[in-house]
């Protein structure tokens, strides 16, 4: 066989069977880099995909050498991480000199072929992917691994529900010697980020600003800066600015935090995440950090749907507690947006009331400061007469007039002017005691009928120790979404001197989108006498929904989202 791609060496290449075990079965796609191939794995019995590396014409030798080791990166970076979202690397093995690569067999659309089948997404839509996209992206960064190459046609819809993020061929390890041949352009130049289109290290924010442009492309259905040749685009990536996004609406601040030209000053993974997964979830965020609105209810968006607008993607479902509600997290989706003129709750009637209590603050310190000095005045004077009893009687009467004036304006304020007119000399405190969190998954995953069973549903165990008693603490569990339920609030538990030095508590995860994939993370936060923090430990809720044909239908497989979002009445949140 030759190094051609034509169509008929490909038919020809149906049948074979490469290192004795892949039988190739037919053509799945092509390009520079070679053929993908749907195979058969003869001795575990299931179809796989397989890569054929193949060298263009007009390389020399070394050249075919150094394109070849490089190729065989993507085994290397892709088998480093393990995600959900990523393709999984089965083997890697060489045939005639070159690498062919054994991968999971995905079966779905691209996102490129959803774009041009049906035009732009929807925000909320758009959204929804790209967090589960930027998801596979930390997940890689984290192993040290750059992707270098996102766009739509990476970006695989999966029949099963899932968005992967594939071909990772020109992937980097951070930190290893770079395998790119001189003066070769290495991603998709409408994709580059400018750190890279000027022959700079990339990073981590490279594949944000990539993740950027694909999301920017989802909503308005262009790229912001395709021009006519690669020169040209390289050009307008560096040097032009940003078209202003006319389709995005609340997708927009997260585009512009994306799209900045300097890496330092692009929007973080974390908080890109924070905002993604708000709108996905129908809320909206006014900047990087800045306040959101609560999501759209089930009911509204189901009459949305109902009215003929397009529905978007369901939100997601929290699970009924007891109790006080939980306190949000960092990012949860529960902060009221400002009021504008004439509107309750703004920051104009906050701003006015803060102001009155900063004066009456003042006010109060200032009185309890001069009481403080009539007290000392009276007891030196006292003193110097031989009658203490007066001088405590003063000071008794000090620290009434105090209380009593705190009494009256209410609030913190008055508990800390209590506190500053009658110190109280103590010995030295002890140090606190060391505290150590940690948290495993007992379920990590689940997939089934919503609202899943607490005996079925993500469940997590959590270890709080002490280095020594006694110890006072306060606990709760914390969503690094914000929107799931996290649990109760902050909670209690106590250490005593000769008791045992660790507790074990334990949380379920019930949050759920319906006829969809939820993924958030979970973690254990303690404060009180120490503070600590346990690592988060990612989980992930799939509801099946039955279709009339009897199988499991995504909204992502298609690329049209589920037509009704009201949850079960089981699963709506507690009053």
């Amino acid at each position: 066989m030759t190094d051609s791609i034509g169509g008929t060496d490909a038919e020809e290449g149906s049948g074979r069977v490469v290192s004795g075990r892949y039988r190739l079965l037919g053509l799945l796609g092509r390009g520079g880099m070679g053929i993908v191939w749907r195979a058969r794995d003869e001795v575990l019995a299931r179809e796989v995909a397989v890569k054929e590396v193949r060298a263009p014409a007009g390389l020399d030798g070394a050249e075919v050498g150094r394109m070849y080791r490089r190729l065989e990166r993507e085994a290397w970076a892709a088998a480093r991480v393990s995600h959900r979202g990523v393709v999984t690397v089965y083997d890697v093995v060489t045939e005639e000199g070159r690498p062919w690569i054994v991968m999971e067999l995905v079966r779905g659309l691209s996102l490129a072929e959803v774009l041009e089948a049906e035009g732009p997404l929807t925000p909320q839509r758009a959204a929804h992917l790209g967090e589960q996209v930027l998801s596979a992206l930390r997940s890689a960064h984290e192993a040290g691994v750059l992707h270098r190459d996102v766009k739509p046609a990476n970006v695989l819809l999966a029949n099963d529900g899932r968005v992967v993020l594939s071909d990772f061929g020109i992937a980097r390890l951070e930190g290893s010697s770079a395998l790119t041949m001189t003066g070769e352009v290495v991603g998709s130049p409408e994709f580059l980020a400018p750190e890279r289109a000027l022959g700079r290290e990339p990073g981590p924010a490279s594949d944000l600003w990539s993740l950027g442009v694909l999301l920017y492309a989802a909503v308005e259905g262009v790229s912001p800066f395709r021009q006519d040749t690669p020169l040209s685009t390289l050009r307008a990536v560096v040097d032009e600015e940003l078209p202003p996004p006319r389709r995005a609406g609340p997708l927009a601040p997260v585009l512009e935090g994306l799209l900045r030209k300097d890496p330092d000053d692009r929007l973080p993974a974390a908080e890109a995440a924070r905002m993604l997964r708000i709108i996905g979830a129908g809320g909206t965020v006014r900047d990087a950090g800045g306040p959101v609105s609560e999501p759209q209810s089930p009911t509204a968006v189901a009459g949305a749907a109902g009215a003929g607008a397009t529905p978007p993607l369901p939100m997601p479902v929290p699970a009924p507690v007891s109790g006080t509600a939980p306190l949000p997290g960092p990012g949860a989706a529960g902060t009221a947006p400002a009021a504008g003129p004439g509107g309750s709750g703004g920051s104009g009637g906050s701003g006015r009331a803060g102001a009155v209590l900063t004066a009456g603050i003042v006010a109060l310190l200032l009185a309890v400061g001069i009481l403080v000095w009539l007290l000392f005045k009276d007891g030196w004077g006292a003193a110097g007469k031989g009658s203490g009893g007066h001088a405590g009687g003063a000071a008794t009467s000090a620290s009434a007039s105090a209380s009593a004036s705190a009494g009256q304006s209410g609030g913190q304020a008055p508990s800390s002017a209590s506190a500053s007119a009658s110190p109280s000399p103590s010995a030295s405190a002890p140090a606190a005691p060391h505290v150590t969190v940690a948290v495993h998954a007992v379920r990590a995953d689940y997939r089934g009928s919503c609202p899943p069973a607490a005996s079925r549903a993500p469940a997590f165990t959590g270890t709080v120790q002490v280095d020594r008693g006694p110890a006072a603490l306060e606990y709760r569990w914390a969503t690094r979404s914000g929107v799931a339920n996290s649990g109760t609030g902050w909670q209690s538990v106590t250490f005593e001197a000769d008791g045992p030095a660790s507790r074990e508590l334990e949380h379920t995860a019930l949050t759920y989108y319906p006829a969809a994939t939820f993924e958030d993370a979970v973690r254990l936060e303690v404060r009180g006498a120490a503070q600590a923090v346990s690592a988060w430990v990612e989980y992930s809720v799939t509801c099946e929904k039955e279709t009339p044909t009897g199988g499991a239908s995504s909204p992502g497989a298609s690329g049209s989202p589920a037509a009704t979002v009201s949850p079960p009445p089981a699963a709506e949140p507690a009053p």
